[in-house]
């Protein structure tokens, strides 16, 4: 585990953002939601694990085979290209899980940067596949914190944040991996709304980055220092002065806060990359969406990453200045101070 911050909380914490509108207790959800809109990179070879290491914001040199990571891929100037969980599956492969829509760009990026390392970069999506497992669906023998992995025959599994006292889960499958016994079958479970994920998903605070955020975020904006994304004590990356700097200086000003938006009709859902607005500036936006969701008891929940400032209680509004009302919610983790 990254040893510069703490573990998230475990699955049966009573910390978690209260639900807004009715009554909301999600005890019957369990099952395999499918992830089409992930992709996965494949890094193959003696270096592979070293390779990542130098580009990306966590340490994949120490990297256990029992353990994942939650890591970005920044340009010069600490701005997001990318994120990824990745994790190893052997000795010199290891699998990056990231947004399917920026995988392209993202690979070809990637590539560039080879050089002579021993390393081989390619699109795996096609060759495996991806499932959100919640509840009951999660496999029992997968330790209890988040990010550990499992690997069992053609099948791993790594633990998620939990939410509204769910456990989660992905399971990543070879593509003829259906015959193995040491897992779930996705066939003879359950199998969950794809909007349930997302509002699981979105109620973790813990995102992918996708296309319409590409390079307007450092790692902090999203909470990923907070959440086991970044580490400050690795050597040097692409954009890592930037990020140690905002760190160590205080100079951050912006941060992810989960939002309600409770009466979000037709064509006023939040939406990633949507601008968010706070009373006081009627100019300029205060913040954007990240990733948003249906709430299930009604309303749409939202990850925003906003400045510090505008986190202040007030209404915020989406898209325009007097646009769908949004309010800020409590997060389901502590931000970590300033090291």
């Amino acid at each position: 585990m990254n040893p510069d911050h703490p573990p998230l909380q475990d699955p049966a914490s009573a910390n978690q953002p209260p639900t807004t509108g009715p009554d909301f207790a999600p005890d019957g959800w369990s099952g395999l939601a499918p992830l089409p809109a992930w992709g996965v990179i494949a890094a193959e070879g003696p270096d592979a694990a070293s390779f990542l290491h130098n580009q990306l914001s966590n340490d994949f040199a120490l990297l256990g085979q029992a353990e994942a990571r939650l890591a970005a891929l920044c340009n010069a100037k600490g701005r997001m290209l990318a994120s990824f969980i990745g994790f190893k599956r052997g000795p010199e492969r290891v699998l990056l899980l990231c947004a399917r829509d920026l995988l392209p760009q993202t690979l070809q990026h990637l590539q560039r940067f080879v050089l002579r390392a021993k390393v081989r970069l390619s699109d795996a999506s096609d060759r495996c596949a991806l499932w959100g497992a919640v509840g009951a669906a999660v496999a029992a023998d997968l330790p209890a914190p988040t990010w550990s992995k499992l690997d069992a025959g053609a099948q791993t599994w790594v633990r998620l944040p939990a939410v509204a006292g769910l456990g989660r889960a992905l399971l990543w499958m070879e593509s003829d991996a259906g015959a193995d016994e040491q897992a779930p079958n996705p066939a003879q479970t359950a199998t969950l709304p794809p909007a349930h994920w997302d509002w699981l998903q979105v109620r973790s605070a813990v995102v992918l980055l996708s296309q319409p955020l590409v390079e307007l975020l450092v790692p902090q904006m999203l909470n990923y220092e907070s959440v086991g994304g970044v580490n400050f004590k690795k050597g040097c990356y692409p954009g890592q002065e930037v990020v140690a700097r905002s760190q160590f200086r205080g100079t951050l000003k912006r941060r992810a806060y989960l939002a309600h938006c409770p009466s979000a009709g037709t064509g006023s859902a939040p939406i990633a990359g949507q601008a968010v607005f706070h009373p006081s500036d009627a100019e300029q936006p205060c913040g954007v969406v990240v990733q948003a969701a249906a709430h299930p008891a009604g309303g749409v929940d939202a990850l925003l990453s906003l400045l510090t400032s505008a986190a202040d209680g007030q209404t915020l509004r989406l898209g325009t200045p007097d646009g769908a009302a949004l309010h800020v919610l409590p997060l389901p983790y502590e931000l970590l101070a300033d090291v």
